[in-house]
């Protein structure tokens, strides 16, 4: 493992080394000059003082990925706990945070599920119609709410497509077959993205076979005047579960989930002052059954719907940059095992951004302010502060609190072995982080340490080992450290752009006074994970990607898994070939099911014009 941190180290030192002989212009879509839109205060990526990793367009496409839950495995400090292949169903965790403390958005309309956060990543789009993925790290309730106890991520959607039509179809390992089709259609006053697109397979074991749907709109009227933009998308995952959640060889366990979301949002702008208003309706429903072929025997159906309104607005003064939202939102769960519920929640933000010293220190405090029906009032600051100490070069650290409320699984659901709490009070935690990050054109490199003391956390526990059912509890506290590491390297070779990135991340998650025989908390997080990817342009129309993933888990396992593609592009077409595991890596993520062995998928790609 060290040897291979010191590897890439190497190569990235002889890479800064020749830097000063490559043009400044050289670069892959450079985050100097992305802006990052997940909060109120949109700011150029080096500006903000916070740990962000973008995921751009041109890494999408040399990713060696199918689908989202595939490329955020290539980010160090995210985890993807993936139970199989397709994308069927994947568990989204940052810095060690549970797959329910992570927050999904959709061009900023929240995605969270008050069931469980087993659908959060659901809601994941097709990497076709994403222009770029931000990924917020650390503490993010005063910018957010709720969820975005240890982070957040924010799908950006594309604008147009500019009068084109691409078909792509994909077959391979595991009887898989993926076929969609995109389309943009601009028009004097209107634009619109079109996607439909299915994914099937076999399966790689039994009972791991799915069949998945992906239908997306996205358009823009009145471009002309005050352009409104609808963002219409609808999900469904139908898929064998075999060993999801149990281990008892008699059950053939399957899911089918659907998540649908319809959003109309606008822009005002007047001199210095930005207002964006949005409705939106969230729903989602998932059917569960404990033997595929028994319905009978044991059945779950729950049916979430929210319905949101908010208004984020900024204002631009000689004072600086202040923010602030407001947000009302409506939730009705429908369920055989959890109930009839509902809650209304209302979410207030503000932050303002001070600069000062001719504007190298920034200082950004702000505030969250929350009232749940259910769990009433409560409020979580946060304060951002940065330095640049060249134009190029940032040291940077922020504090917050920040939560979490249970969600209707931690507060009702029971069956043979688990048992909900309708007592359990939100978790809680104080978090702090310091970091470095440097940007160029060519190079961009990050640094981060953080500590994060959580109270109330929600576990399951039984009272000794004899018992089999798990309650859901509020424990005292747990501390959670770490430290990550990201750098990419883009450079020319032959008058082609390559491109190197290394990733690292430690964590060290210890709960206190807490006996780890009785609990099911954190037992799987990654210690240790590495990642480098190498995207490399030898011809004029072939491309190679390399990725490598390695990761050590508190459990003690270990394990190293290579990703590859190659794509060669002829006129209007192009032919891609994605390895995946390739030196056939015995793993799990999550739970009792093995990863999928070696396997690789062929595809075209036809874009007509």
């Amino acid at each position: 493992m060290k040897k291979l941190i010191l590897f890439s180290a190497i190569l990235l030192v002889g890479a800064f080394q020749v830097q000063a002989q490559e043009d400044d212009a050289v670069m892959m879509d450079s985050l100097s000059e992305v802006v990052v839109t997940a909060n109120r205060i949109n700011l150029p990526f080096k500006e903000n003082s916070r740990t962000i990793n973008i995921i751009t367009s041109s890494h999408i496409k040399n990713s060696a990925a199918v689908n989202v839950a595939d490329l955020l495995q290539q980010v160090a400090g995210v985890d993807i706990r993936r139970r199989g292949t397709g994308g069927s169903q994947a568990d989204l965790y940052i810095r060690g945070g549970g797959f329910d403390q992570t927050l999904v958005l959709i061009d900023g309309v929240k995605m969270d599920d008050p069931q469980t956060g087993h659908h959060t990543m659901n809601a994941a789009l097709p990497l076709e119609v994403i222009e770029r993925i931000e990924i917020i790290k650390g503490p993010a309730a005063r910018v957010f709410g709720q969820n975005a106890f240890t982070g957040a991520i924010n799908i950006i959607t594309k604008k147009s497509l500019n009068n084109s039509v691409s078909l792509n179809v994909e077959a391979g390992s595991f009887d898989q077959l993926n076929a969609s089709v995109t389309a943009g259609v601009d028009k004097e006053n209107s634009s619109h993205i079109i996607h439909v697109g299915r994914v099937t397979s076999e399966g790689y074991r039994n009972n791991s076979d799915y069949d998945n749907g992906n239908y997306f709109l996205k358009s823009t009227f009145n471009k002309n005047a005050q352009p409104i933009v609808m963002t219409a998308s609808f999900l469904e995952r139908n898929f064998g579960a075999e060993n999801f959640y149990t281990t008892n060889p008699t059950f053939n366990e399957y899911e089918e989930t659907q998540n649908s979301l319809l959003a109309f949002s606008t822009t005002f702008k007047k001199n210095n002052l930005k207002i964006q208003p949005r409705i939106y309706w969230k729903r989602n429903q998932d059917l569960f059954l404990l033997r595929r072929n028994d319905p009978s025997f044991f059945r779950n159906m729950h049916i979430s719907n929210k319905i949101g309104m908010e208004t984020n607005a900024s204002y631009a003064s000689k004072l600086g940059i202040t923010g602030f939202g407001v947000e009302l939102s409506k939730i009705y769960l429908r369920s055989n095992n959890l109930g009839n519920r509902n809650r209304f929640m209302t979410n207030v933000f503000l932050e303002h951004r001070f600069s000062v010293a001719d504007n190298k220190l920034d200082i950004t405090p702000g505030v969250a302010l929350t009232y749940f029906s259910d769990f009433k009032f409560r409020a979580f600051p946060g304060l951002d502060i940065g330095y640049s100490l060249t134009n190029n070069f940032k040291v940077y650290g922020n504090i917050g609190y920040t939560y979490r409320i249970p969600t209707y699984t931690d507060l009702f659901y029971n069956d043979p072995v688990t048992n909900g709490n309708a007592n359990l009070e939100p978790e809680e935690a104080f978090a702090q982080e310091l970091g470095l990050k440097y940007t160029t054109p060519t190079i961009n490199a990050s640094i981060a340490v953080f500590n994060r003391d959580a109270d109330n956390l929600i576990d399951y526990i039984r009272n000794d080992v004899t018992e089999d059912v798990f309650v859901a509890t509020n424990i005292t506290e747990v501390n959670t450290k770490g430290l990550e590491l990201d750098a990419a390297y883009n450079f020319k070779f032959k008058d082609y752009i390559q491109t190197l990135s290394v990733g690292y991340a430690f964590l060290n998650d210890n709960i206190l006074d807490q006996n780890e025989e009785l609990s099911r908390y954190s037992l799987n997080t990654l210690k240790h994970q590495y990642t480098t990817r190498l995207s490399t342009q030898l011809f004029k129309n072939v491309r190679q990607n390399i990725i490598y993933k390695y990761a050590e888990r508190t459990t003690g396992q270990t394990y190293n898994v290579w990703d590859a593609s190659l794509a060669i592009k002829v006129k209007q077409a192009e032919f891609t070939i994605t390895a995946s595991n390739i030196f056939d890596a015995d793993y799990i993520e999550s739970g009792f099911v093995p990863m999928p062995p070696s396997n690789v998928l062929f595809g075209l790609r036809y874009n007509f014009k």
